[in-house]
């Protein structure tokens, strides 16, 4: 397994890292995604930990804190191997402090967050959305006060946008006070608008991009096929609504290419695109999910080689759509190009 900086940080995390939230699985999305209980999750744990991988990512939103429970007893003893990541920020109720980020409501969910995973700390904690009620003074001095305490180690957003995290970064930077290291994000393939903006944001502020839904909201999987229905056992039967919109144009323009390139490899669909984004810059690391012991190996599987050149230039003109103003001149006219030259 590889390991890489966290952004700027001194922490170093796996380029894989595998997400709870199919620990416990309730409601109508997260039953979708999984149901697997504390032994199940134990079993999956051993299998990370047998390859490398020591970073677990969850929230408290995931089903109602029953992610965080079972992720806690099946780390039970072995606190000391592994990474934490979970994030708050989303309603956990209909409460006045049971949503946002309000210094009454992080410290809250910060204590319901470590009692629920059994432990003292946290390695990472990561704000789910940016709540436009709160000052970001308030918001970033109580995870300055939660770093200090030891509670929390390292702080980072997800879901947020560029404005967002630099008015915040700013803030932190005028007052002496934690920065953000992380942006979790979504982005795979067939969802690249991570690059307009909030990729050149990383790469300037030293922010390590965590990758959710690496396949699209399921859709890389290698089991749809143009012109058919969704498979019975597809979970985007019950899910796709919760998710990032794609295309039927774009999706089946990459996934003609992942296919061809999975056959000059020998690699399956799924991991010619979890390996593209091993590739990309400012990833450290890719959050892959699995409902059973046979879909983590496969995902585990999706390092240790690498595409070449050929093999990214294709997938990135197959992946490539238009980007919205203001980005689209710097691809498409010479002197804003000459300015700000593209990342590839």
């Amino acid at each position: 397994m590889d390991y890489r900086h966290l952004g700027r940080s001194g922490l170093k995390v796996p380029v894989l890292s595998f997400g709870a939230g199919t620990f416990g699985g309730t409601g109508p999305l997260f039953s979708a995604w999984g149901q697997t209980d504390a032994a199940g999750a134990t079993r999956l744990v051993d299998i990370c930990l047998d390859a490398g991988v020591n970073l677990f990512d969850t929230a408290d939103v995931y089903s109602n804190g029953a992610s965080e429970e079972v992720l806690g007893a099946a780390i039970r003893g072995r606190r000391d191997q592994v990474l934490i990541s979970t994030k708050t920020t989303l309603p956990m109720g209909d409460g006045p402090y049971d949503a946002g980020s309000s210094r009454s409501r992080l410290l809250r969910a910060v204590e319901a967050s470590l009692t629920r995973l059994g432990t003292d700390y946290l390695d990472l904690l990561q704000l789910h959305a940016f709540d436009a009620a709160t000052p970001v003074e308030e918001v970033l001095s109580t995870l300055d006060d939660l770093v200090h305490a030891g509670k929390v180690r390292y702080i980072g957003v997800s879901n947020f946008s560029g404005w967002q995290i630099m008015k915040s970064l700013a803030v932190a930077d005028r007052y002496g006070w934690q920065r953000y290291v992380v942006n979790q994000v979504y982005y795979s393939l067939v969802g690249r608008d991570y690059e307009w903006e909030l990729m050149p944001l990383g790469l300037d502020q030293g922010l390590g991009a965590m990758v959710w839904s690496p396949l699209g909201w399921g859709r890389l999987t290698g089991k749809l096929r143009r012109g058919q229905p969704l498979p019975k056992d597809s979970r985007l039967n019950q899910t796709a609504g919760f998710g990032p919109p794609v295309s039927d144009d774009l999706l089946f323009r990459v996934l003609d290419v992942l296919e061809e390139i999975a056959a000059e490899t020998g690699r399956l669909v799924p991991q010619v695109a979890l390996n593209w984004l091993t590739r990309r810059p400012t990833v450290s690391s890719v959050i892959i999910g699995a409902r059973n012991e046979t879909q983590l190996r496969q995902n585990l599987d999706a390092v240790g080689w690498v595409l070449s050149d050929d093999q990214m230039a294709r997938l990135n003109a197959a992946s490539l759509t238009e980007a919205a103003y203001p980005y689209f001149p710097y691809r498409r006219q010479e002197g804003f190009a000459r300015l700000n030259p593209p990342i590839v």
